[in-house]
């Protein structure tokens, strides 16, 4: 039991051996077949595809192809089925002379992947060739004398095949007096020999013809033969003799041709013919006898062609020497050829990439190479190297392989293409190189963003351009290559002022070209900021942007505008006196030099030096008048008025910028010279109906205006009759029942009016009246206290009557005598009829009418004096020199509209009336002078 265990543990061994041996060929990539020689061209050899695993469909793909470093390609790999086929007729003996076994060796390589496989490929021996002697013919001569069992060699027959197929044995036949005997040789060779069985006689018979048969051990066996002519001749005592039974030569393959090698000799002590020694080489090669030439007369062994270490390293002949009566003699020959470093390395790519990527990785295979050296030794010892400083590095395969792989990254940006030197040199002296130059394009990788020429763009552009104008042009550019490197560009997506960014600005995709959409305006756009992008044509696209900063530049395209003085209404087309009223000033005849009268108030929308304004006084009526600041557009008084000016004074007023061209704008101001309201209202409406003269398109608004107030001033008649009947009837029932006491006891008479013979309580108040030309809408509004005509004491409470012509005063009033007889007729200043009165209210209505600025009358300080005449005439007024806005009117106070019932209504519309006689009371006492004041202010009365 023991024994067969031990006898199986063998046999795993061997099993586990086997398998080993298998492993190691398929890892190291060997093929090992077989094939008889002779086959005809396309024999099916091996299926590699199968054995290495490989697909059909990959072998076109990754390029799969044979390499053979002969001369000739005996084998190939067929494309569609992966079998490896002959290529050639392969004879075997040619390839393998004098070799036992005879294997031919090639290359797989895959150049998809950078491998490479060895196969070997066995030529198997066939029987087709004969054993042949080198001579057909044999001469031999003896002599009769000759003893028998003498020994006589004969030439050996040749069979290039091998095994069972050589030559295996020989035969004679044809005469009785000679045998064969074969020797075994030193290698294992027969050598043939001929054998004296029986004495001759040369009168019995003076030739002896023979056959010698070679045959092989083919199925069936060839053969081959040789006819050996034996002459008797005399007796022939001594043979030749050589110097050395072997002769040991060493020559260099570099010998030249007809060199003499060797000289054999050999010599002869007999004399005559049979002392003559010729010589002859009884055993040579077909190949050696092509190299190598005998003298038959010297022996001397000379070169017919150059020998070649790497065809052939030594040769066996052996050489004959016999004399002319038929002895002889043999000597080996030896002549080793010794290596010459005469052959440069051979350095062959095997597969080479034309194209790697720039992200390739570090070890990367680009190329495989092969090198061989024919010679031996140090001289066939080949070392490779690569030339100057690439990213590359030789990195040792199997067998005579090196493997050209990257050292380090790549990068296309900086080499686009190398040409890589591999250079092999031999350690010969002197050293023998070789080189092979690979050409390798590196291939792109979108590796680089698109790089801007500058961090920054900025431009500057001129308003009011045209839509399409080019406004700068930005330029970026890609390291990458090919489609990598095409860059486009595009805008980063913005708003300004609300619209899309897009809609101001465009970029040419292709030539990074931005151009202005639409007209640019400074005075709404002072600058554009915005992205532009630039992306490049890789896979994943790289972008890469830059800001640009886009100036608008300022050109002078707003003239001034004239904020004060309003302008004259001319678009309404009316020559309405509210138009004339738009820029009327006040200045006092009393103003001094220097007085500001007016200012002038103009913008420009325009920047920088077209907004810097200047003003200048380009027409007034009175020229050395007035005069206006330079900067600040101040109209003041160049000297003081003088009684000879004129009342109303026009200035027209220039303004300019200080752009190219300069751009202007005029502002026209009526000034009014005046020392008192009287005369500044005399002017405004006398102005007023110079401008409404001519206004024909505007006389149905004026018409309409007239009809509107005499309707008012009907209504308001009727009312003061109905009053008035009203007061007249309670005056009458009071004089038929008198009162207890008197009512008006203690009342000023200035507060009494008397109309149609009738005195009238007047209730004062204050009051301003605001009329505006745009909004047609006239403003009065009532103050109860602070008036320079509210001279009555405090009226009495809303719940308390209050009547115009009571029956007693509340604060004591002094009583009235009703028996008393009637008074005179009232003074013109403290009375007025009812036609006088009359007359002033159409005269106020129309100057209200007439007034489209904004002014305030106000009565200051408050007046002093018992006697509504004197406090009328003691009331100055000024009409404020600047338009006032329109307000709202306040409502009258609640006092003031309790006045004894319908009285409240009647003061808002009685109050122009009031404010027209305060004015026409005031001019005819200031226009009093001496006697002649009584007589005018009669007539005035009268009329």
């Amino acid at each position: 039991m023991c024994a067969a265990g031990r006898r199986w543990g063998r046999r795993q061994r061997v099993l586990l051996w086997v398998i080993l041996m298998v492993a190691w060929e398929a890892a190291w990539g060997q093929l090992r077949y077989s094939v008889p020689e002779e086959m005809p061209k396309g024999s099916f050899v091996g299926d590699v595809a199968k054995d290495l695993g490989l697909q059909l469909t990959a072998l076109s793909v990754r390029g799969v192809r044979t390499i053979e470093r002969g001369k000739t390609h005996y084998f190939t790999l067929h494309g569609k089925t992966g079998h490896l086929v002959t290529a050639e007729r392969i004879d075997r003996e040619r390839l393998c002379e004098r070799v036992q076994q005879c294997v031919l060796r090639c290359e797989l390589i895959v150049e998809g992947e950078m491998k490479f496989y060895e196969i070997e490929v066995e030529i198997t021996d066939i029987n087709d060739n004969d054993p042949r002697f080198r001579e057909p013919e044999i001469e031999l001569r003896m002599s009769e004398t000759t003893a028998p069992g003498s020994r006589f060699p004969l030439a050996e027959a040749h069979d290039p095949d091998s095994g069972r197929n050589s030559l295996q044995s020989y035969e004679l036949s044809g005469d009785e007096h000679f045998s064969l005997a074969v020797q075994a040789g030193a290698g294992g060779d027969q050598r043939p020999e001929l054998v004296l069985a029986k004495a001759l006689d040369r009168e019995e018979a003076a030739f002896h013809e023979l056959v010698l048969r070679a045959m092989d051990g083919g199925d069936p066996a060839r053969t081959g033969t040789a006819r050996i002519r034996v002459t008797v001749v005399d007796a022939n005592d001594n043979a030749p003799v050589f110097s050395q039974a072997e002769y040991t030569v060493r020559v260099p393959e570099d010998v030249p041709v007809g060199s003499t090698l060797v000289t054999p000799t050999a010599t002869d002590t007999d004399e005559g013919p049979n002392g003559h020694v010729k010589y002859s080489f009884k055993k040579i090669t077909e190949k050696a006898s092509n190299i190598f030439h005998l003298d038959s007369e010297s022996g001397a062994i000379s070169l017919l062609q150059s020998l070649d270490y790497e065809e052939g390293d030594s040769y066996e002949l052996e050489v004959q020497a016999h004399d002319g009566g038929g002895l002889s003699d043999t000597a080996k020959l030896s002549i080793t050829v010794t290596d010459v470093n005469d052959n440069a390395p051979e350095l062959t790519v095997s597969s080479a990439l034309t194209e790697i990527s720039e992200d390739a990785p570090s070890g990367t295979v680009v190329a495989l190479l092969h090198v061989r050296d024919g010679d031996s030794g140090a001289n066939g010892e080949v070392r490779c190297s690569l030339d100057g400083d690439v990213p590359f590095r030789l990195q040792s395969s199997h067998g005579s392989y090196y493997s050209v792989v990257t050292a380090r990254e790549l990068d296309r940006e900086q080499v686009s293409e190398y040409n890589v030197t591999v250079r092999a040199a031999d350690g010969g002296s002197p050293s023998l190189q070789s080189s092979a130059v690979l050409a390798l394009r590196v291939l792109d990788v979108n590796d680089n963003a698109p790089v801007f020429a500058e961090e920054r763009y900025s431009a500057r552009l001129a308003e009011n351009n045209a839509a399409g104008a080019l406004v700068l042009t930005v330029r970026a550019t890609d390291a990458d290559w090919g489609q990598n490197a095409r860059v486009r560009y595009r805008l980063r997506e913005g708003r300004v002022r609300g619209a899309p960014l897009s809609s101001y600005v465009s970029v040419q995709a292709e030539t990074g070209a931005l151009y202005a959409l639409r007209s640019l305006d400074y005075e709404q756009v002072r600058e554009l900021r915005l992205w532009v992008l630039a992306e490049d044509g890789g896979a994943p696209a790289l972008s890469s942007n830059v800001s640009v900063l886009l100036q608008i530049v300022d050109e002078n395209d707003n003239a001034p505008q004239v904020l004060y003085p309003p302008a004259a209404a001319a678009g309404s087309g009316s020559g309405s006196g509210g138009a004339w009223w738009s820029g009327v000033e006040l200045a006092p005849r009393w103003s001094e030099a220097g007085a500001l009268v007016a200012k002038v108030v103009a913008v420009d929308a325009d920047a920088g030096q077209n907004a810097w304004l200047s003003y200048e006084l380009a027409k007034a009526t009175e020229p050395g008048l007035f005069r206006v600041g330079l900067h600040s557009g101040e109209v003041r008084t160049a000297r003081s008025p003088l009684a000879r000016d004129a009342a109303r004074q026009s200035l027209v007023v220039v303004v300019k910028d200080h752009g190219r061209p300069a751009l202007s704008a005029t502002a026209t101001l009526s000034v009014v010279l005046a020392e008192s309201v009287a005369e500044l209202l005399a002017e405004l409406g006398s102005a007023a109906d110079e401008a409404a003269a001519p206004a024909e398109p505007a006389g149905s608004l004026t018409r309409w205006l007239v009809l509107a107030v005499a309707a008012v001033s009907c209504l308001f008649l009727a009312f003061l009759l109905l009053l008035l009947a009203l007061r007249v009837r309670r005056w009458r029932r009071q004089q038929l029942l008198p009162p207890a006491s008197g009512a008006l006891r203690g009342v000023p008479v200035s507060h009494f009016v008397g109309i149609d013979g009738v005195r009238a309580f007047l209730q004062s108040y204050s009051h301003d009246v605001s009329l505006t030309a745009d909004s047609r809408k006239s403003q009065l509004r009532f103050s109860a206290s602070g008036s320079c005509c509210d001279t009555l004491p405090a009226r009495p409470l809303p719940d308390e009557p209050a009547p115009l012509l009571g029956d007693q005063d509340p604060a004591g009033a002094i009583p009235v005598d009703p028996s008393a007889p009637s008074r005179e007729p009232p003074d013109p200043e403290q009375a007025l009829s009812p036609a006088q009165s009359r007359a002033p209210l159409s005269a106020a209505i129309r100057r209200l009418q007439w007034r489209g600025g904004a002014s305030g009358c106000r009565c200051w300080p408050p007046p002093s004096g018992a006697g509504a005449v004197a406090a009328a005439a003691s009331c100055p007024r000024r009409l404020l020199a600047r338009p006032a806005p329109a307000t709202a009117a306040a409502a009258p106070p609640a006092a003031a509209a309790a006045a004894a019932g319908g009285a409240a209504r009647g003061g808002a519309l009685i109050s122009p009336l009031f404010s027209g006689l305060c004015s026409r009371r005031r001019e005819r006492l200031e226009g009093r002078q001496g006697s002649g004041r009584r007589q005018e202010r009669g007539e005035l009365w009268r009329q």
